[in-house]
């Protein structure tokens, strides 16, 4: 995947230190943080085996029941994740 420079302007457009870019409220950690979240959704929908919002199959008991709130320890300190529930 390559990621083009429109993107990449856009997602820099509102870094003008270092900070905002390396810092604990930065791009990089907001990038980390969505990703993950993101991938959490995407594992749960294949277990599941429908998409959020979708009408779930009929023969699919379980379903998906919100988000939990964790926070996890990485390489840059904590970081608070959304992660989804089923039921």
């Amino acid at each position: 995947m390559t990621i083009s420079n429109e993107v990449l302007d856009e997602l820099l457009k509102g870094c003008k230190r270092p900070d905002d870019l390396l810092g604990d409220a930065g791009l990089m950690k907001e990038l980390k943080v969505r990703l993950m979240e993101r991938m959490l959704g995407a594992e749960l929908t294949a277990h599941l085996g429908y998409e959020a919002g979708a009408e779930p199959p009929r023969e699919q008991t379980n379903r998906r029941n919100g988000v939990a709130t964790k926070r996890v320890k990485g390489s840059d300190g904590e970081v608070p994740l959304s992660v989804p529930r089923d039921r």
